[in-house]
């Protein structure tokens, strides 16, 4: 679909919504607060290299992301730049919130990834790019933390093109790493972009000198100008170069390299943001008058990517995170769920971190929050008409499996309440075994397990602990009812129901998965489900 400009007059196409993907530890959370410091939306970055109680930065407010340093909540950010209106979805870096990552990542039309310059791709850097390609997301790249030692620019895009199967097309071309670092050639403009160590108080627009000219060998010696000049070179002859509709489908990334934690790099990586991010995209529709959502129709439509509860600790509050679809939203307006359940919508949400304020009328490609009492799940679809229902928002199969045991079995009613309450959220998954009804918690990584015992421990007051599953593995089971219901009575104390009430295969190893597949090939066991 072509895009719409912004200067056709529809606030739709304004808006840009996207999401910062990388390895741990990559910088990614430095680059998103760095990024809003350099579009005017905070004046100061700064608390990201604190130490103690303030290491917390603009889009941590978890307690454990505090302690930890970490990010394991996904949070919106909404700025201005440029006339345009900028969603930026901050996803979780860590590797044990893989889940919620890749569900915030149906709500994004691009994406920034950032790989730390001395390791190239990682392995959940290459997860989350396959996230992407399922739904074809186009992606900028930023190879961060070149005032440090990194590995040689042809080395970090061939990493990019044999890991990823991506084309990249380097916009930029670096000269040095570490303490030799100078800066970067602009492809575009023939100039050089002058690295100096920005002071803090000062936003850094970055001092530019003409390639050709006696300027540059005030800050280049003869050596550093050979090297930079025959990279562009090189980079010339041998990759293609950035080709707007290859960009879009998703084929070929451009390359920008820099050092987010000096402020260097990144307010180019802004101004490519604004002009080459697309806007709102059609999304695809599992039910309702069409098969598409196309932003500019005129229904309101939305669908819920994330909830999260206790945002605000003095407030026992639960927050939908909606991504628009299409149509002008309104403050007061009534939305129906697929269900047939109807919410008045009096106080939407605009967020910055953990700031919000009410929003008077939000349009396709915005994320607004919708305050509700357990009536909104991950998975969602608010419209007008209650119609609708959007496609493409998966669970995964968890890769960990742990049994919830009480240390005061009166509170079970207690548990059950917490428990559904975390997995509506996408916290966790949660299955109940259809003998002897135990709860088995689903999750991805030992943290994200941790976190589900504190938030159980912090906001319902129950001591539970989380301990070793006699299942490993667990596949969703589909097939004819008589096929069903014949795997069914031989597997009997091994099948759950999860949070929807389908029959879930709990099995003790992948291996018994694959034996089960054998002997009852007509029974379909997955790794994905759709959200319903």
């Amino acid at each position: 679909m072509p895009m719409t400009s912004a200067a056709d007059g529809a606030q739709w196409a304004r808006r840009r919504t996207y999401a910062i993907i990388s390895h741990p530890d990559a910088g990614k959370t430095t680059l998103t607060e760095t990024l809003l410091l350099e579009a005017g939306a905070i004046r100061l970055a700064g608390q990201v290299r604190a130490r103690g109680e303030n290491r917390r930065t603009q889009s941590d407010w978890m307690k454990i992301e505090r302690e930890r340093g970490i990010s394991v909540s996904a949070s919106v950010m909404t700025y201005e730049y440029r006339d345009l209106i900028f969603n930026l979805l901050d996803t979780p870096g860590h590797e044990d919130f893989s889940e919620d990552t890749y569900r915030t990542l149906t709500a994004a039309d691009c994406a920034i990834m950032v790989l730390d310059a001395a390791k190239g791709v990682e392995p959940r850097t290459l997860k989350l790019v396959e996230v992407c390609r399922l739904r074809d997301i186009p992606i900028i790249t930023f190879i961060n933390k070149f005032d440090r030692e990194a590995m040689e620019p042809f080395e970090l895009l061939d990493d990019i093109q044999d890991k990823l199967a991506l084309d990249v097309s380097p916009m930029q071309w670096p000269c040095g790493s570490g303490n030799r670092f100078k800066g970067v050639a602009d492809f575009k403009t023939h100039e050089f972009v002058l690295y100096k160590r920005p002071d803090d108080s000062d936003v850094s627009r970055s001092e530019r000198v003409p390639l050709d000219g006696e300027a540059i060998h005030k800050v280049l010696t003869e050596d550093e100008l050979t090297e930079v000049t025959e990279g562009l070179d090189m980079a010339r002859e041998l990759l293609p170069a950035f080709d707007a509709k290859s960009f879009q489908e998703g084929h070929l990334s451009p390359v920008y390299f820099g050092s987010a934690l000096r402020r260097f790099g990144v307010h180019e990586l802004l101004d490519a943001l604004a002009d080459h991010a697309p806007g709102p995209q059609p999304q695809a529709a599992a039910k309702g008058p069409r098969e598409v959502l196309e932003p500019g129709d005129k229904e309101v439509a939305g669908f819920v990517f994330k909830v999260q509860a206790n945002m605000d600790p003095n407030h026992r509050d639960r927050v939908a995170f909606v991504r628009l679809s299409s149509g002008q939203f309104k403050r007061g307006m009534k939305l129906k769920t697929e269900g047939g359940k109807t919410l008045s919508v009096h106080n939407p949400i605009l967020f910055f971190a953990s700031d919000r304020e009410i929003a008077d009328e939000a349009f396709a490609g915005d994320v607004m929050g919708v305050p509700n009492h357990g009536v909104l799940r991950v998975g969602d679809t608010l419209s007008e008409s209650g119609k609708w229902r959007v496609s493409g928002i998966p669970n995964f199969a968890p890769e960990m499996l742990r049994r919830a045991r009480l240390k005061d079995p009166l509170k079970a009613k207690h548990l059950k309440k917490a428990l559904e309450s975390l997995a509506e959220e996408g916290v966790t998954q949660l299955f109940r075994l259809q003998v002897g009804g135990e709860f088995i918690i689903g999750a991805v990584g030992a943290l994200q397990i941790e976190v589900m015992a504190q938030r159980v421990a912090d906001e319902y007051g129950i001591d539970v602990v989380f301990e070793a599953s006699p299942y490993d593995t667990a596949r969703w089971i589909s097939g004819s009812d008589a096929d069903l219901e014949a795997f069914i009575d031989r597997h009997k104390t091994a099948i759950a129901e999860d949070i929807d009430g389908d029959p879930v295969f709990m099995a003790k190893s992948a291996w018994e998965v694959n034996y089960s597949q054998e002997k009852f090939p007509n029974i379909t066991f997955s790794a994905t489900k759709e959200r319903s």
